[in-house]
């Protein structure tokens, strides 16, 4: 049953269907030939249940609130506030792109927004100021990884619909690890652009610092909007993605002037297209999920790869084996989709916090986004840069061992994931 699962799904892929097709065919066959008592109703039924979440809501929401801010002036006032308080030090342009993708992330929920948004006009300016084109792309492709952990995230939201746990806690305990991952690039950026003696930039005065900070202040209201508010209590994490629209809105269209109705609809058309491929997906996943369950897969997987009473460590160690591969072929809310049912009640049984499983998949998702050879953001960078495969992968390695040694930290301390929940 199992091979003949996975051999109709890479058949469909070799023969160029869309992945949908392939996640929707496979089980439906597997039904036809091991379950014929089973009524091909219930499949409709699962479809549709799969994107019946109230949660789900918050997706094109979010997706539609980033697309206006990477449209308008956000990105570039971020850039400047951040630039003028760090770019003198040692490697400051560096961590000023990696600060402002943080501070992205808060908006966007999307690596590809982050990386696009931020990307374009800090290569340029890496560039210029002596680095390599390839660290550049290097630098710039791991720290949009933080917008997979740091709130909100479009993978917190998928890995929240397909077990069940809580967004606003997902939200909370993405803080420290996403943090914990910009201080480490920035701390590798101190020491590279020492090492290779790279320019300082003059030390902004203290005028200048205040017109920044005051150009980039309505835009700075994003997390304090989406983080605070689920902290407290206040709204629901569907309710922020509704308020980041509303935000996003008044701050583009109303205050910088940066977006008209006409750019708006274009934006609305483009978010509109996303969320559909992405509910698609979700339902196509539902179904997937739905049948394997059915068919027992996820136990015999499991008894074959953990044996019968597995440690909470063993589970997480093969949690990151298998979504980081997966995340690499595939886009992480396919492998989220797909595997998340299957390791989720594994690691429950051996006694893994949910929220802390969470973190360790989102973690897994954004790094196998950027990882040799075949992450979608590899491909987005070749793309929007216009440069070759081999120039973007050449400035990858020490970002990987990086991000390779968090997952190790987040797995063994749970404590820092957990650290700001209210329990």
């Amino acid at each position: 049953m199992i091979g003949l699962l996975l051999f109709l799904m890479f058949l469909f892929l070799l023969l160029n269907f869309p992945m949908k097709v392939a996640m929707i065919v496979a089980p439906m066959v597997i039904m036809i030939i091991y379950f014929p008592e089973m009524p091909l109703m219930m499949s409709i039924q699962q479809l549709i249940a799969g994107i019946s979440s109230v949660v789900l809501l918050s997706v094109p929401m979010f997706i539609f609130a980033a697309d206006i801010m990477c449209t308008g002036k956000t990105t570039t006032r971020l850039l400047d506030l951040v630039e003028s308080f760090v770019g003198h030090v040692r490697g400051g342009m560096a961590i000023t792109a990696a600060a402002t993708c943080v501070l992205f992330s808060t908006v966007s929920g999307s690596t590809q927004a982050t990386f696009v948004a931020v990307g374009k006009p800090m290569r340029t300016r890496l560039v210029d100021l002596g680095y390599k084109d390839s660290s550049a792309i290097g630098l710039l492709m791991y720290s949009a990884i933080v917008a997979l952990v740091i709130p909100p995230s479009i993978s917190m939201i998928m890995y929240a619909v397909v077990t069940g746990t809580s967004v606003g806690q997902l939200f909370i305990a993405g803080v420290g690890p996403g943090l914990l991952m910009f201080f480490a690039i920035a701390v590798y950026c101190y020491f590279f652009a020492r090492k290779t003696q790279i320019p300082l930039l003059p030390k902004g005065t203290w005028a200048r610092r205040s017109q920044a900070f005051l150009k980039a202040l309505p835009s700075m209201g994003f997390p304090v909007v989406i983080f605070a508010g689920i902290y407290s209590g206040t709204f629901s994490p569907v309710e922020a993605a509704a308020i980041s629209v509303l935000y996003a809105l008044i701050l583009e269209m109303l205050i910088f002037r940066s977006v008209n109705l006409k750019a708006l609809y274009k934006i609305a058309v483009s978010t509109a297209v996303v969320t559909c491929v992405v509910f698609v997906l979700v339902a196509a996943g539902q179904l997937f999920s739905w049948v394997i369950s059915f068919a027992r897969i996820p136990q015999m997987l499991i008894a074959a790869t953990l044996g019968s009473d597995p440690t909470a460590l063993a589970v997480l160690i093969m949690v990151t084996i298998f979504f980081f591969v997966g995340c690499i072929f595939v886009d992480s809310l396919v492998v989220i989709i797909i595997l998340g049912p299957i390791f989720y009640p594994v690691a429950m049984g051996a006694g893994v916090d949910p929220i802390h499983l969470g973190i360790v998949v989102v973690l897994q998702a954004a790094i196998g986004a950027v990882s040799p050879p075949l992450g979608a953001n590899i491909f987005t960078a070749c793309a929007i840069f216009n440069r070759p495969l081999l120039t973007v992968l050449r400035g990858t390695p020490p970002y990987l061992i990086i991000m390779i040694i968090i997952s190790a930290i987040v797995i063994l301390i749970p404590e820092l994931s957990l650290f700001l929940l209210d329990r």
